[in-house]
């Protein structure tokens, strides 16, 4: 989908493709011909790219995936391919289907949808395929939801994949849209494992995987990486596992093969707890020495009332001694926020911003708690009275707020969150390891945008004040995924 959630910086300086259908598609057999088409890049001519392709191609189905958050846009882009194709079958899958599957066949409008692909796809789609074609039958594919004639008939779950007998993702021709990146580098993304057995509350995640651990075998990592080095010539990978450390020895026999490797100027980002970051040193140093330059590291919130909330444990102590060591080895950081939780006040609010500051990390990815469907978070905040918005599910991307606290409205902790990151956190300073991944780009941002953007906020500041700026932010974040052109002609 196209929706964007640019939760750190500016929403068109950081676009990654999507794995997940390129994994599907990459597992698909040879005998069918395949296109991906990740609307990211084609944010600002949705229809008449869309047309385009499909006019050309005219594909027999066509796959779509969507978070919670994109369903809308999902839904309208269905409409527009109808119109195009008539006869095209529809197929939908990712977080959303999964969660939602059967209120996805009762909902209006799905007399456009064939096919609902909960789970992981690469299995499913690939025999739905095969069934089209006249060599399986959609009865006995699991996890695969499809309409007779008397309606919606859902198939129980399959088992998860085996990872080691996936294909590679695809990387080449056959993805139509290109110009992925991080700023001014060329970007990818890989996986070395999937799911997570930590107990998140506020996390979808084991619906998708359950509470389970799977890893990719090293050998197809480092061929994914040899993929993305030699053949996409890039230099930065985004791994988007849930949570790569959980098997440390594995985190350093992989490490190991990467080092082997002798990829010169590789720069690795990789998602961890801060828990096994903060008492496995020797990890982070291997991970240094592999090339991991970024870390996102989850720390939530600085009160033990919100962590054990949020089905967490005091994770605060862990994760300034994480932050430290990352440091040490060169390593940035970005640490997550997240706000709004139902005890939270102003001053909790400031706190929480106050502690980022405190312990240096090198940037800063701040959500609003939000409701996401099925979630067991979602379910106390309802009990509670506290969930604002229930259903417009478009502003479930962490940039809004759908809940109340017992101490703020849900308009008051919006602006508190956006106000005291201004006033708390402040411009962003690139620090040292900030620059040694981008110096090009931290220096534009250091000596050319920033002393720009600082004098025209303080004369914006001076004519409408912080509440008149706010006003604009909102307006911003309204129009950010509206794409007028998906609108009925």
């Amino acid at each position: 989908m196209p929706d964007v959630a640019p939760l750190v910086i500016h929403q068109e300086a950081v676009h990654f493709p999507s794995l997940g259908i390129a994994s599907i598609a990459g597992n698909i057999h040879e005998r069918h011909q395949v296109r991906l088409i990740d609307l990211i890049r084609k944010r600002r001519s949705l229809r008449s790219y869309l047309t385009q392709q499909l006019s050309g191609f005219k594909p027999d189905i066509v796959g779509l995936s969507a978070m919670s958050w994109q369903w809308d846009t999902c839904c309208r882009i269905i409409r527009m391919i109808k119109s195009i194709l008539p006869g095209a079958r529809i197929a939908v899958g990712g977080y959303h289907a999964t969660l939602m599957t059967q209120e996805i066949t009762k909902a209006p409008g799905n007399e456009l949808i064939d096919f609902i692909v909960q789970g992981e796809g690469e299995t499913a789609f690939y025999r739905l395929v095969e069934a089209l074609d006249g060599h399986d039958t959609f009865q006995d594919i699991p996890s695969l939801t499809y309409r007779d004639e008397t309606g919606f008939v859902t198939n129980p779950m399959g088992e998860l994949q085996d990872l080691s007998q996936l294909k590679r993702p695809i990387r080449d021709k056959r993805r139509l849209t290109w110009g992925y990146h991080a700023m001014n580098l060329k970007a990818e993304v890989l996986e070395t494992s999937r799911g997570c057995t930590r107990s998140c509350n506020f996390c979808s995640m084991k619906h998708m995987y359950g509470r389970t651990f799977r890893t990719f075998p090293i050998s197809r990592v480092i061929s994914d990486l040899d993929d993305i080095y030699y053949n996409k010539k890039t230099r930065l990978a985004f791994i988007v596992d849930d949570n790569l450390v959980l098997d440390t020895d594995r985190v350093m026999r992989l490490c190991d093969a990467i080092i082997e490797r002798r990829y010169r100027n590789l720069k690795l980002v990789v998602q961890a707890d801060s828990l096994t970051m903060a008492t496995n040193e020797d990890m982070i140093q291997k991970m240094a020495q592999a090339g991991f330059k970024t870390v996102f590291l989850g720390i939530e919130n600085v009160s033990k009332t919100n962590l054990a909330v949020a089905g967490k444990g005091n994770i605060v102590e862990y994760s300034k001694k994480a932050v430290a060591l990352c440091q040490k080895y060169g390593i940035m950081v970005i640490g997550g926020l997240i706000f709004g939780f139902p005890d939270d006040d102003e001053t909790a609010i400031i706190e929480n911003y106050r502690f980022l500051k405190t312990i240096n990390a090198d940037a800063a990815y701040c959500q609003i708690l939000t409701p996401y469907p099925k979630t067991g978070m979602r379910e106390q905040l309802i009990n509670q009275g506290l969930v604002t918005n229930a259903h417009d599910l478009k502003k479930y991307n962490g940039l809004w707020a759908n809940v109340k606290t017992r101490h703020l409205s849900a308009e008051k902790l919006q602006y508190l969150f956006w106000y005291h990151r201004q006033t708390v956190l402040g411009w962003w300073d690139p620090s040292g390891r900030a620059k040694g991944i981008g110096k090009l780009w931290t220096g534009i941002w250091t000596y050319i945008f920033k002393p720009v953007m600082k004098k025209q906020h303080a004369w914006t500041l001076r004519k409408k004040g912080w509440e008149g700026i706010y006003k604009d932010v909102l307006k911003d974040q309204e129009k950010m995924n509206a794409f007028d052109d998906l609108k009925p002609l």
